[in-house]
């Protein structure tokens, strides 16, 4: 039986099983709780009110919006909950952007089975959970946002920018990113050719192998 003094953990993420198994892990510290998971970033905002938890776990990719939109949005709203960022990509191309939203730890799901319980137990701490590769650049880049020179042309695109490339390397039309992302199909367009500018990429087949590419690369 579960003390007082028990963390409450909301989860947050549109993969049920993945859900499921995250939670009787976590249930078994005797020190945790999971209070509640939801799939989508507006359940989870009201969630965090009705269930007041100490910690949310966040994946990166949910229904119709980015994990990283959520982050900075609870860190707007409620000031001071932690949350640790669950993804399947590499930590090289989204840690840093997540830990500069505002999130206080990043977690690759393919180790969060074997650490998830220690990582938000130093999350709860006050302490921040990511390599010290990640936690060092993310440093310089807030002590120096314009000198740093070890950036990758990813960099440049926004989290919303990024979202599109990623649903773009997945296959997605532009109708379906739209739909997904519940913004209009010129807003998407408008996005695209930012993103191909910004990446110097001229057609969409560029693109598109680009994206794919990109995917490829997080996946590893």
């Amino acid at each position: 039986m579960k003390n007082k003094s028990v963390r409450k953990i909301l989860i947050v993420d549109d993969h049920p099983v993945f859900c499921l198994g995250m939670s009787e892990l976590i249930n078994k510290a005797a020190d945790l709780e999971v209070c509640g998971s939801e799939d989508t970033p507006a359940k989870a905002l009201r969630a965090i009110q009705r269930l007041n938890p100490d910690l949310v776990i966040v994946d990166i990719s949910l229904k119709n919006s980015s994990g990283i939109d959520l982050v900075s949005d609870i860190n707007n709203r409620f000031q001071g909950l932690p949350v640790l960022m669950l993804s399947m990509y590499d930590e090289s191309l989204y840690a840093e952007r997540a830990l500069l939203a505002g999130a206080r730890g990043y977690l690759m799901k393919q180790e969060a089975i074997g650490v998830v319980v220690e990582a938000i137990r130093q999350v709860l701490s006050g302490k921040i959970y990511a390599s010290e590769g990640v936690k060092d650049k993310v440093f310089q880049r807030l002590v120096s946002p314009h000198g740093s020179t070890d950036t990758t042309p990813f960099d440049q695109l926004t989290s919303r920018e990024l979202e599109v490339f990623r649903l773009i390397g997945e296959g997605l039309s532009t109708r379906e990113i739209a739909e997904r992302m519940k913004l209009s199909i010129k807003t998407i367009g408008t996005y695209r050719e930012r993103i191909k500018e910004k990446l110097n990429l001229k057609h969409y087949t560029e693109l598109v192998k680009a994206a794919v590419h990109y995917l490829e690369m997080a996946q590893k």
